[in-house]
């Protein structure tokens, strides 16, 4: 259900943003480095100053280009980044990837930020993470654990919907802006297919590939040995243009097939199948 203030215009949700931001004691914002927590980050370093701090779950569903444009970012914004190493892989429910996967993954997250809370920020600060009004509406088990651990989630009860995250990055001149919707590379497996650290290498391999391309919007969907390309619309023309370089490229990465989906990218496409019940 969306909160009152999802109706409200950009200027108030603002405004109920930042005041209940200022509340706080502290902030330990969960920090991927995409658009939604680089403006979370933002918005709590300025009303909090030096009391909030960045902190980044590293694990191999992280690829490393992520992990150093977060770095990157804290620097730019201000912040103490704490970069935590989580071991999500060891959680077996969270290999076996069933549809509540992304629960057990926030649960490493936020169980590590309890465990090593001395290190990270006083106690008494509060664990933020960048959920938005978009992600109600779409399958987030991720949410589960949020609850589960106090997670505070200032943008859903201020209203934000990635368009005011984007207005609110542009106005304040984030370069992730514009930046393209990004999630963990285990996304990209379908939901009943085991994970494991071959895998994830074999899809950050390929990703690589295609950022290395030119390619800004895009996600290769791990089929077992089919590797299935999503990119922006936009961007399709050219995807089929050069689909040979692509295809070189991807069963260079270790995929033995390769197929451009002609739909382009979808935002959680692999969550049809739960939808289906497969």
């Amino acid at each position: 259900m969306l909160p009152a203030t999802a109706s409200l215009p950009y200027e108030r949700k603002l405004d109920h943003l930042r005041a209940s931001l200022v509340r706080l004691r502290g902030a330990v914002v969960a920090f991927s480095g995409g658009v939604d927590s680089t403006a979370l980050l933002h918005a709590c370093r300025a009303a909090l100053g030096d009391r909030a701090v960045a902190v980044t779950a590293d694990s191999p569903s992280l690829p490393r280009a992520e992990l150093a444009e977060a770095t990157a970012l804290a620097a730019e914004i201000g912040v103490r980044h704490v970069v935590l190493p989580t071991h999500e892989l060891e959680r077996a429910d969270y290999r076996k990837n069933a549809g509540d996967r992304c629960y057990h993954c926030k649960k490493e997250l936020f169980t590590t930020v309890a465990a090593r809370r001395a290190e990270v920020a006083p106690a008494e600060w509060s664990v933020l993470y960048g959920a938005i009004t978009d992600d109600l509406g779409d399958h987030r088990p991720g949410q589960k654990a949020a609850a589960e651990h106090g997670v505070l989630a200032p943008l859903v009860d201020a209203g934000f919907a990635k368009d005011d995250v984007r207005r609110y990055s542009r106005d304040v001149g984030l370069r992730t802006a514009d930046k393209p919707s990004f999630a963990c590379l285990s996304s990209r497996v379908p939901h009943g297919t085991a994970i494991d650290l071959a895998v994830l290498a074999r899809i950050e391999a390929a990703e690589a590939a295609m950022r290395e391309l030119g390619f800004r919007q895009f996600r290769v969907r791990h089929h077992d040995q089919l590797a299935r390309v999503e990119v922006g619309a936009d961007e399709l023309p050219r995807a089929f243009d050069e689909r040979v370089a692509i295809g070189e490229r991807l069963k260079a990465a270790g995929y033995l097939f390769v197929a451009l989906d002609v739909f382009g990218y979808r935002s959680g496409s692999m969550n049809v199948l739960l939808e289906r019940g497969s």
